[in-house]
């Protein structure tokens, strides 16, 4: 790993730019102390420089003019983020003073930080796996206290730990059919039933780990809700009622809505992203045939689709067409507009779809809170329920799914002797050993075990500088 600089030292602004209290440069590498002596000048002389303490005074360039006052924290490795020596800058945030004081330490030898580069060289040192490493990430962009108790406990290492037993459990299996391969007369006779019965304990703790993957998707991504229906049934008033504030324009004219409007809340545990769509008729224009060709999009891509009618009009034919269209997504009828004299008959509807029905205003907000009970019953089963490890990462259940197809693959090698006596015929136990060691390959592939530098580059570019 040689290529990603490990040698150099590297620094980059830590926090956020905008006008705050406190912003951090951070420096990372065997010259960040160097560095910052070079740069920082401390209120009183200190003979030695402890770890681990924060010292007062200023920052000055090569001229002595005082940039900022700060505090200077200096932490030797082994213990720190890095496990490299790391200096963290603490100076008053804005724009200005931060990039001053980072364009002092590059001109000083620093080279400026990729993104995510902290982090990696955690990696690359042993301080974290690469599970943790990207729940780094997750920690950062959690935005639901569930969403964050899983991502704090991949970081605590759970996941990677559980990982890595069940690849060393197969490793040790592998060992085993190696031995009877190379080393028949010292290894002994090698029962099928014995390796079959161990592949399959670890394929059911890892199918476990996959099967949690829908409900770490809907943690990661949020539920995506798509309102549709034809034009000037409520839609954007229903929006604008769910949020709680005007988020999408409502005038009388149809088609008002062109292009998607989206918005997001929590509901259940759970970011729920509501997706505002161009009314459902045949267009009028080309922009609005381009809205309503996105709402047919978005609708393919829905958790759950919420479909408007007016309950002050009759059904149209344009209702059931859509309706039967969308019959194996799921989603719920949502009759709008009950504050008005009905003239909707109910069961129009009923012959195009089988999805339950909730009544509301989007007016008054009658019905607005039994609709947001139902959505949660819908598309999560009335709340979202986490349990043990759970995974979130797309990366991690496709190389799970993957793991599992090589254990079954090893294990339906092994089936057609499992009820052999003693004149049993000798498993294939190259292939065997072949599906086992593809599989442990999966698995060391997420926690970083057996991981390509593409990899690593496309997981921690998508970390922020200085992370």
């Amino acid at each position: 790993m040689t290529s990603h600089g490990a040698a150099d030292t590297i620094a980059a602004i830590s926090t956020p730019l905008g006008e705050a209290g406190i912003g951090i440069v951070r420096l990372s590498g065997p010259r960040a102390f160097a560095i910052a002596r070079r740069l920082f000048r401390p209120h009183r002389s200190h003979s030695t420089w402890q770890s681990h303490r924060l010292y007062l005074g200023h920052i000055v360039d090569p001229q002595d003019e005082i940039i900022d006052e700060v505090m200077v924290t200096l932490m030797r490795a082994p213990y720190t983020y890095t496990r490299e020596d790391v200096v963290e800058i603490n100076c008053h945030s804005g724009y200005g003073v931060l990039r001053r004081i980072l364009d002092l330490a590059l001109a000083a030898g620093a080279r400026l930080a990729r993104p995510g580069e902290f982090t990696l060289r955690a990696f690359l040192s042993g301080r974290l796996d690469l599970t943790q490493a990207e729940a780094v990430l997750e920690v950062i962009r959690a935005r639901t206290e569930t969403h964050l108790q899983v991502a704090a406990a991949h970081l605590k290492g759970g996941l990677g730990r559980r990982l890595s037993r069940v690849r060393q459990d197969l490793l040790d299996l592998l060992a085993r059919v190696e031995a009877a391969l190379d080393f028949p007369e010292e290894a002994g006779e090698l029962p099928p039933a014995l390796v079959r019965d161990g592949i399959a304990l670890q394929a059911e703790s890892l199918k476990t780990l996959a099967d949690s993957y829908e409900a770490g998707r809907l943690l990661r991504e949020g539920l995506l809700v798509v309102i549709a229906g034809r034009p000037n049934v409520g839609k954007s008033s229903l929006l604008n009622r769910l949020l709680d504030m005007e988020r999408a324009i409502v005038t009388e004219i149809p088609g008002t809505t062109r292009d998607l409007v989206e918005e997001s809340i929590t509901l259940g545990g759970v970011v729920v992203r509501f997706s505002d769509t161009a009314g459902l008729r045949p267009a009028q224009d080309r922009v609005e045939e381009l809205g309503i060709e996105r709402t047919r999009e978005r609708l393919r891509q829905a958790d759950l689709v919420l479909y408007l009618v007016d309950a002050s009009v009759s059904a149209a034919p344009e209702d059931g067409a859509a309706l039967a269209e969308m019959a194996g997504q799921p989603g719920l009828v949502v009759v709008n507009k009950i504050d008005l004299t009905p003239k909707l008959s109910e069961d129009e509807l009923s012959g195009h779809t089988a999805w339950p029905r909730t009544k509301i205003s989007a007016k008054t907000g009658q019905g607005i809170e039994a609709l947001k009970e139902e959505i949660v019953a819908q598309a999560l089963g009335g709340g979202l329920r986490v349990a043990g490890e759970v995974i979130t990462q797309a990366r991690h259940h496709e190389h799970l799914r993957q793991c599992l197809t090589f254990l079954g693959q090893a294990q339906g090698l092994l089936d057609p002797y499992e009820n052999f006596g003693n004149c049993a015929p000798e498993p294939p136990w190259e292939l065997v050993a072949l599906e086992l060691g593809s599989a442990i390959h999966e698995l060391g592939e997420i926690t970083g075990e057996e991981v390509g530098e593409a990899i690593l580059d496309r997981i921690f570019g998508q970390f922020c500088l200085g992370k």
